[in-house]
C-alpha cells in the first residue's frame, strides 16, 4: 500500500508540479518510511526535500508546516523545531487531529506526560471515528501503568474496529503487563482463527502468537508454529527471518536442542547484522543484535550492542523508546547471567514510566 500511494503522488506531482497539498503528502510518507521502515539517506532527502517544495509553493500552507514538521520529528529527531512547525499547522487547522496527534507524540518523548496525554485526548475527540489517536493514548497509559484507563481507551477503539487485531493485541499485552494471564490473548487466538485475514495480517497474527507461546513457556508449540512460517513470506519485512530464526533458537534452546538453536541463532545473527548495517545508527536496531549475541554466548559482544543503543538513544532524549533499549540491556544482562547488573535496572525501569 505504501509503494502504490508513492506511485499516486509522484503521478499527481508530474500531472501538477505546483500542486502543494500532494508535495506535503507525499513527504509525510516519506517521514513515514523513513521513521519506520528505511531510515536512509535517500528517504530523508525526499522528505526534506518535499516539504520545502510544498512550503515554496504555499508558504501559509499548514499541511505543508505539518509535512516539515513531521520531517524534523522523525529524521532530524530536533523536538523543539519540529513543534514550532505543528504550533504553526494547528493555528490553520484548529479543528484537525493531526496536529494534536503529533505534539502529543513529541512531549512523551520528553517525558511530559500529562501534557501529551491531553494532546492524544483532544485529537482523539477531534477525530471520533478514527482509532489511531486512541491508540497512541492507550500506549501512554500502559508506559505510566494506568491500567484501567489504557484498557477503557483500547475498549474504546475497539468500538470502532471489533475486528482490529493491532488492537486485540494492545489489549491482549495490557493483560500481561497487568496481570501476567493470558486470557484476553487465547480468546482472541479462537476468535481470529475464524475470521478471513490477508497475508500480512495472517503473518503479523502468527509471529504474535509465536511470542505468545514463549511467554506461556509452550516451547513445542512455539516451534512448530515458527518453523511453518515460510521465508519468503517474512522476506519483505526486514526483522521478519531474524525474528523466525531468533525465536526458532529461544524454542530449541529451552527444549534441549543445543545444536538446532546454535543453528537458528547463526541465522537469526546474520540478518541482525544486515539490519544493523543498513541503518547503524538506529538504536533499536542493535537489540536484536545484542539477543542474538547474547544466546550464542558471545557476552562482551552483547553487552556491547546493547550498550550501544542505549547510547544511541538514552532516556534522556527519548523517553517513550529509549526504556526499550533499557530494558534489553538488562535482558541481556541476564542471559549472560549477570544478575547483580540485571535487577538495578529492571528496578529502576520500574520506579519510572517504561513498557515494564
Amino acid at each position: 500500500k505504501l509503494k502504490q500511494a508513492e506511485q499516486l503522488y509522484e503521478r499527481a506531482l508530474q500531472l501538477d508540479p505546483n500542486f502543494a497539498l500532494a508535495a506535503a503528502s507525499y513527504s509525510r510518507l516519506q517521514s513515514w518510511i523513513y521513521h519506520t521502515y528505511e531510515p536512509n539517506a535517500d528517504r530523508r532527502e525526499k522528505s526534506r526535500a518535499l516539504a520545502d517544495r510544498a512550503l515554496q509553493l504555499q508558504p501559509d500552507l499548514p499541511e505543508g508546516h505539518l509535512a516539515l514538521g513531521f520531517s524534523i520529528y522523525y529524521v532530524d529527531r530536533d523536538y523543539d523545531r519540529a513543534l514550532a512547525e505543528f504550533a504553526l499547522a494547528q493555528k490553520g487547522l484548529p479543528n484537525e487531529a493531526e496536529a494534536y496527534l503529533a505534539i502529543g507524540a513529541i512531549q512523551r518523548r520528553q517525558g511530559k506526560w500529562d501534557e501529551s496525554n491531553a494532546n492524544l485526548e483532544k485529537a482523539a475527540g477531534l477525530s471520533p471515528n478514527e482509532t489511531w489517536p486512541l491508540q497512541n493514548l492507550v500506549l501512554n497509559y500502559q508506559m505510566l501503568r494506568k491500567f484501567d484507563l489504557a484498557n477503557k481507551t483500547v475498549d474504546r477503539a475497539l468500538k470502532l474496529a471489533p475486528d482490529s487485531f493491532s488492537l486485540w493485541s494492545i489489549k491482549s499485552q495490557l493483560e500481561t503487563s497487568e496481570k501476567g494471564t493470558f486470557e484476553i490473548a487465547e480468546r482472541g487466538v479462537e476468535a481470529l482463527k475464524s475470521r478471513p485475514m490477508d497475508d500480512e495480517t495472517k503473518i503479523h497474527f502468527e509471529v504474535s502468537l509465536v511470542q505468545i507461546r514463549l511467554l506461556q513457556r509452550r516451547y513445542a508449540e512455539a516451534l512448530q508454529l515458527t518453523s511453518s512460517l515460510k521465508d519468503e513470506a517474512l522476506a519483505k519485512d526486514p526483522e521478519g527471518l531474524m525474528g523466525k530464526y531468533g525465536a526458532i533458537g529461544i524454542a530449541k534452546k529451552l527444549l534441549g536442542d543445543e545444536v538446532g538453536a546454535r543453528e537458528a541463532f547463526l541465522k537469526a545473527k546474520g540478518y541482525a547484522e544486515k539490519f544493523v548495517a543498513d541503518a547503524p545508527n538506529e538504536a533499536k536496531r542493535h537489540d536484536p543484535l545484542a539477543e542474538c549475541l547474547a544466546w550464542l554466548g558471545e557476552k562482551e559482544a552483547a553487552i556491547a550492542e546493547a550498550k550501544r543503543a542505549t547510547e544511541l538513544l538514552p532516556e534522556s532524549v527519548d523517553a517513550f523508546d529509549g526504556p526499550v533499549c533499557t530494558r534489553t540491556l538488562a535482558e541481556i544482562y541476564m542471559i549472560v547471567g549477570e544478575y547483580d547488573k540485571a535487577l538495578p535496572i529492571i528496578d529502576g525501569l520500574l520506579t519510572r514510566p517504561t513498557q515494564v
